[in-house]
């Protein structure tokens, strides 16, 4: 049976002990975070291939790197600038590596699947997964530095504060560079 979820120690309280040595805290902090940080990863590098390695080493950092969080922080926070570097190198380590090309690998990953359509007339269907092919090659299309913020915030529900903790910057730093990706989409998907 699954316990309440009002008894369930917070994501700070796993952490507090985590780093005081019960390494079985990280059970329910991978359970609880582990699809949230695939669909960053996945939004992110567009491999869900890429994005399950990465997920993978997103909780192994977190438990090397457990001594490293404050107490009292928010742990999401700590937890998307962790994922968040990883997959800036993975795609800085693609980008560098002469036997595949970027784009081949990116276009390798395919498209993850949307319910969200199921039950709609087939022609809806189709367009609504056109629409969502378009959108998430546009989030790829953007830089790093832009589409991590746009990421953790449209998706992950981050806010201005929480990204910019991850991101290391200032929450205006943050505005300012999601309204540069939201910019730079909507031109990518109003050109024909």
């Amino acid at each position: 049976m699954d316990a309440d979820p009002g008894d369930s120690p917070s994501d700070e309280e796993l952490m507090r002990r985590l780093r005081a040595g019960d390494d079985a805290a990280l059970a329910p902090l991978m359970h609880r975070w582990e699809t949230p940080v695939k669909r960053f990863a996945f939004r992110f590098v567009g491999n869900p291939t890429e994005a399950e390695d990465l997920a993978q080493e997103t909780f192994a950092r977190v438990y090397l790197k457990r001594t490293t969080h404050r107490e009292g922080a928010r742990f999401s926070p700590w937890l998307f600038s962790i994922a968040a570097n990883l997959a800036k190198n993975r795609l800085r380590w693609w980008k560098r590596r002469p036997a595949c090309s970027f784009d081949a690998w990116l276009e390798a990953g395919g498209d993850a699947p949307d319910g969200s359509a199921a039950g709609a007339p087939a022609r809806d269907a189709a367009l609504r997964r056109e629409q969502i092919a378009a959108v998430q090659a546009a989030v790829l299309a953007l830089p790093p530095g832009l589409r991590a913020p746009l990421v953790l915030f449209e998706y992950e529900n981050l806010t201005m504060d929480e990204i910019a903790t991850a991101l290391g910057c200032t929450p205006k730093a943050v505005e300012g560079r999601l309204a540069r990706a939201r910019q730079q989409l909507k031109q990518a998907l109003s050109s024909p």
